[in-house]
């Protein structure tokens, strides 16, 4: 089934590898590179719709192969992220879900961290958000309940930015119950899924990173 057009896969510079969950994340959405980003599009085999930034990290034959995709560039002395450029890009053009590949992993762990935390502030707008490296995935959780489907076995965490209250974690080899967790614990480290996990929270924000290729909890 066709997804559906208000859903932008944002192409960032961080690490992206092919897995058939990335494939399927982000299969009939519309793209916008940020930067060297488009490089992925190379991988993904996909032509973005629109490419920003300064593009100090783009090299020439990046360029000439994506010659035809309309750019929109920014000074380097600017005050944003080509991340956070792209994204309110994505959301002028209707989007109600954001798709961000190659955002929690590279050279750049500022980079990986702001990623994080956009994410969380993008949710608390309304917005629907996936962090994706192809191995890795993250979600941000706050006030509400999600759902993850993740493999019998895979291992997931909750890092918290502030303390949480009321939180549940059930289907999980550690499940919680109206937890009040202190900023800073690492209680929610290393928990291991017994199939699709659901999350509920009172109050506070935390970010879902998973692991639905390692099956180390085995």
């Amino acid at each position: 089934m066709p997804m559906s057009q208000s859903t932008f896969t944002i192409l960032l510079g961080g690490e992206l590898h092919m897995t058939e969950r990335l494939r399927a994340a982000v299969s009939g959405s519309r793209f916008i590179a940020a930067d060297g980003g488009m490089r992925h599009a190379l991988a993904l085999d996909v032509r973005p719709e629109l490419w920003v930034g300064d593009f100090d990290s783009t090299p020439d034959d990046l360029t000439a192969a994506f010659s035809d995709i309309p750019r929109k560039p920014y000074p380097a002395a600017k005050a944003a992220t080509d991340g956070e450029i792209a994204v309110s890009e994505a959301i002028a053009r209707g989007a109600t879900r954001l798709i961000l590949v190659g955002a929690l992993s590279g050279d750049r762990s500022d980079h990986a961290l702001q990623h994080l935390l956009y994410a969380v502030s993008l949710a608390e707008t309304g917005l629907d958000v996936l962090l994706t490296s192809g191995t890795e995935e993250a979600v941000p959780l706050i006030a509400g309940s999600i759902t993850l489907d993740l493999p019998k076995n895979s291992l997931f965490s909750v890092p918290a930015f502030s303390e949480l209250n009321g939180l549940f974690i059930e289907n999980a080899r550690y499940p919680l119950s109206d937890f009040h967790l202190p900023f800073g614990s690492s209680r929610t480290i290393s928990n291991v899924a017994e199939g699709p996990v659901r999350f509920s929270l009172e109050s506070g924000r935390a970010i879902v990173l998973a692991r639905p290729y390692d099956l180390s909890g085995v």
